[in-house]
């Protein structure tokens, strides 16, 4: 009995081994299983890593590209407002341009009806007109006061001109009234004032307005103007000297001015000078077949110092009698001094080789060899005897031109110099030293033009200004700095 209860749990146990083999054999089948699946599983998990890697590289290059694309729409859009802006100031100026020129066809068209026409020489205006040009004569619009008459700014029909209403009821009737408006409505020059227009029966001249005013008072400083160049006073000696020649050879009738001097030479807005007041004038009969040209006159007229000294003591009026003025004009350019003694003073200098220190030193630099050539010929111009002058075409006029000539050089070489001086040092290009055209930030931080740093760019890697390596060779344009130069452009 008990050898059967030993054999069945034997019996038993070997029934649970073999259970429990099965058992160990079913979870090694899972575990291998298991670890298939957990290594197709890694192996899943690596190509998904991978493909995750390749799509966010392809999402930067995306974002990269997108953002190159967006920058270069910006650059696009920046450069079309550039365009367009550049066109817009372009057409505004060209419109400014145009109807500039087309006000001052109309101003010149204006006054040459009024001073030319089928049978008048120069306007006729009526007292009321000169009136309300004049503002009832206002003393706010008096220009200056003469020893015949006063001036007036005026403006008629939007155009200024200089009233001169002379003191005499009859001013009308007098022989400077009528010989101002025979000379003046005759003949024409650059360098003569010119007479628009007259009130005849009230005395009223009419003539082209000099914002400059006088020689008299821009070479004295009056109100503290600023004062004339050298330049300029070498242009205005050949300026009033072609004029008088025009005036000499006149025809059929030669015309001696007799009453030149600074007060009567008046300067416009580009210090050009033009001769006025003519009133004084003489006509005399032309005669070619006489080398001189003579007027007898029992009555000397003009302003002391100015007057040929032979004309006071004979009376004898000629063209070497204007010559004679424009030798004291000449000097009183060159000294900035009154005309009385002015002749002494020069000459003295001269001979004691110190003309430099009776030169007007608000000039400005005088040149020493021009400058003495010009005071001679305006003293041998200043001479007592009418014999001794000389020739005003002939001689005169050609050393004038010839000056001129210097002094239109040094003229440009001194605008140029300030032009130059001027500029803003960041509207140069570091390479160029030029004003840019197309400004563009390089790599190292400076700005440059274009085209220069291009080429520079293909022959370096450098920075034109450190020297050191430059991290990209992109340039990026500046339109900041574009518009400013724009701007110093337009103004200058």
């Amino acid at each position: 009995m008990q050898d059967n209860n030993i054999n069945f749990e034997i019996e038993k146990l070997r029934v649970e081994l073999r259970h429990f083999r099965g058992m160990y054999a079913l979870a090694q089948n899972e575990t291998f299983d298991a670890s298939r699946r957990l290594s197709d599983l890694q192996k899943q998990q690596l190509e998904e890593s991978i493909r995750l890697k390749d799509l966010k590289l392809k999402e930067e290059e995306a974002k990269s590209l997108a953002q190159k694309e967006m920058e270069q729409h910006e650059a696009a859009k920046r450069q079309a407002e550039y365009v367009k802006e550049n066109l817009r100031r372009e057409a505004a100026i060209r419109k400014g341009a145009e109807e500039k020129a087309l006000h001052e066809s109309r101003e010149k068209q204006k006054l040459r009806n009024a001073i030319t026409g089928a049978s008048l020489h120069y306007r006729k205006f009526t007292w009321e007109e000169i009136v309300a040009a004049c503002s009832s004569f206002s003393d706010d619009l008096k220009i200056g006061t003469g020893g015949n008459g006063t001036v007036y700014r005026s403006n008629f029909h939007h155009t200024v001109a200089a009233v001169k209403v002379l003191h005499s009821q009859e001013a009308h009737r007098t022989k400077q009234f009528q010989q101002e408006l025979e000379v003046l409505s005759k003949i024409r020059h650059p360098h003569l004032l010119i007479l628009i227009g007259a009130c005849v029966d009230h005395g009223c001249l009419v003539y082209e307005y000099m914002v400059n005013g006088s020689l008299e008072e821009r070479l004295f400083r009056k109100n503290n103007t600023p004062p004339i160049p050298w330049f300029d006073r070498f242009r205005i000696t050949w300026e009033v000297a072609s004029a008088l020649i025009f005036l000499h050879n006149a025809k059929p009738k030669s015309i001696v001015h007799r009453d030149l001097k600074p007060a009567n030479i008046l300067l416009d807005q580009n210090m050009v000078s033009k001769i006025g007041d003519v009133g004084l004038s003489t006509m005399l009969q032309s005669d070619v077949s006489s080398t001189t040209t003579v007027y007898k006159d029992t009555s000397p007229a003009g302003t002391l110092c100015y007057i040929d000294p032979e004309y006071q003591r004979t009376g004898l009026v000629s063209p070497k009698s204007d010559v004679y003025a424009l030798g004291i004009v000449i000097l009183q350019l060159l000294t900035a001094r009154p005309a009385i003694a002015v002749t002494h003073v020069v000459e003295t200098a001269l001979e004691d080789d110190e003309l430099a220190n009776v030169l007007d030193p608000e000039a400005g630099e005088w040149p020493t060899d021009e400058t003495k050539e010009l005071a001679v010929l305006a003293l041998s111009c200043a001479e007592l005897k009418r014999k001794d002058r000389p020739d005003l075409k002939d001689t005169v006029l050609p050393v004038l031109e010839r000056l001129k000539a210097v002094a239109d050089a040094a003229q440009r070489a001194a605008s140029a110099s300030k032009t130059q001086i001027s500029i803003p040092n960041h509207f140069r290009c570091p390479i160029l030293k030029e004003v840019m055209g197309d400004p563009c930030v390089a790599a190292d931080g400076y700005t440059y033009e274009r085209v220069a740093v291009e080429k520079w760019l293909e022959e370096s890697d450098c920075s034109p200004m450190t020297n050191l390596p430059l991290t990209s060779r992109s340039l990026t344009p500046n339109y900041t700095l574009l518009s400013a130069i724009l701007e110093w452009k337009s103004r200058t």
